[in-house]
């Protein structure tokens, strides 16, 4: 198990975002719900205080804080994307009430920042042939959701 779990904060949807989260990732779960014990600045007793869960064997922690504290892309969360159809699918799901952004990233309907990005680009972008680099870097910027097809034409030329 991870040592470092990332906290996100929510003014009251963290169990909602961490079951959608789970939802979406193989490997994940709800792994503890702690509920306030006395009336806070998080909430009134018995409502959610803390979701501890796992997204693809990653720990993270959700936390009620009670008001806003928005999100933003200083921090994101990166996803290695074996082919398109994860791609899609992870785009997808955090795109209902999201907001696309460009180069892969999206912004959820909690505010979270997420890279939702093939494994094949690091290869692509990273090859010693600069001017296949520069045509795959090209056609990402051009891109909200990556399309690896589209990534590798440009490769090719």
């Amino acid at each position: 198990m991870s040592k470092i779990a990332p906290c996100l904060w929510f003014a009251r949807e963290a169990e909602e975002a961490a079951n959608l989260y789970v939802s979406l990732f193989p490997n994940s779960r709800i792994d503890h719900v702690q509920k306030n014990v006395i009336d806070t600045p998080a909430g009134k007793a018995d409502q959610v205080l803390v979701v501890n869960f796992t997204l693809a064997d990653q720990r993270f922690m959700a936390l009620n804080g009670g008001n806003r504290i928005e999100f933003t892309h200083a921090i994101s969360l990166e996803v290695d994307c074996v082919d398109q159809a994860e791609v899609d699918r992870l785009w997808d799901g955090l795109a209902d009430g999201g907001t696309p952004v460009a180069c892969g990233w999206i912004t959820d309907r909690y505010g979270v920042s997420w890279q939702i990005v093939p494994t094949v680009l690091s290869k692509y972008i990273a090859d010693p042939d600069p001017a296949k680099a520069a045509r795959v870097m090209q056609a990402m910027m051009q891109m909200a959701k990556l399309d690896i097809a589209g990534l590798e034409a440009a490769y090719r030329g």
